[in-house]
């Protein structure tokens, strides 16, 4: 399986700043399809933490942030 070219992400600047031409975010680059999947991604990781009551969430914020770095270097090996 090939793997797609690497890029550079680009965060949103905000809600407000947002302008696209009814696919991509003419502003940060980031198509519309993966801006909503990663608000998606966060909303349910937001969830998790809320319903399991955690008082560290910049811990498990830390926690998942590094997990997604080794997993990402690790598939792309």
């Amino acid at each position: 399986m090939t793997q797609p070219a690497t890029r550079p992400f680009t965060p949103c600047k905000g809600q407000t700043a947002c302008r696209d031409d009814g696919t991509t975010c003419l502003t940060c680059g980031r198509s519309l399809a993966e801006i909503e999947r990663t608000r998606q991604l966060i909303d349910a990781l937001a969830d998790l933490a809320v319903a399991e009551g955690y008082d560290n969430v910049g811990e498990f914020a830390a926690y998942v942030a590094a997990k997604v770095e080794k997993k990402v270097r690790h598939r792309r090996e």
